[in-house]
């Protein structure tokens, strides 16, 4: 089957981060919520994050990707990239996603923040007690 003119589409999440990713055979260039990746994701940690993927599969410049993301901090929303683009990756070749499941990209990180308690400061802090 040929790759070309082919999209290949996924949603990625983490934390409250959700990534829709769309691929497409092309030089490896990245645009998330149209504008320029190294413009968007500001922090190298982040981009390595983001990476991560094409460098397990060895397709580091050979797809393009456009996302759209949306909720969460910066990092959360790498992260939701990261698991979109592994998505797509793992529908494009089987051998993909035997690696991708192997580093663990594959899987969807479940945690999120735990909701506050009622009689509570927060989701574990309490208020001070007094004894007098």
């Amino acid at each position: 089957m040929p790759t070309e003119n082919i999209v290949f589409i996924a949603t990625g999440r983490r934390k409250e981060a959700v990534a829709r990713v769309r691929m497409i055979p092309g030089g490896g260039k990245i645009v998330v919520n149209k504008r320029a990746f190294d413009k968007y994701f500001v922090r190298e940690t982040d981009r390595i994050i983001v990476h991560q993927p094409f460098e397990a599969t060895n397709t580091k410049n050979k797809y393009d990707v456009t996302a759209l993301v949306d909720g969460g901090g910066l990092t959360g929303q790498a992260g939701a990239l990261r698991h979109g683009i592994s998505r797509a990756l793992s529908h494009i070749d089987t051998e993909f996603h035997h690696i991708l499941r192997k580093g663990g990209y594959l899987t969807r990180d479940p945690r999120t923040k735990e909701r506050k308690k009622y009689g509570q400061k927060g989701a574990r802090k309490r208020f001070q007690w007094t004894k007098r």
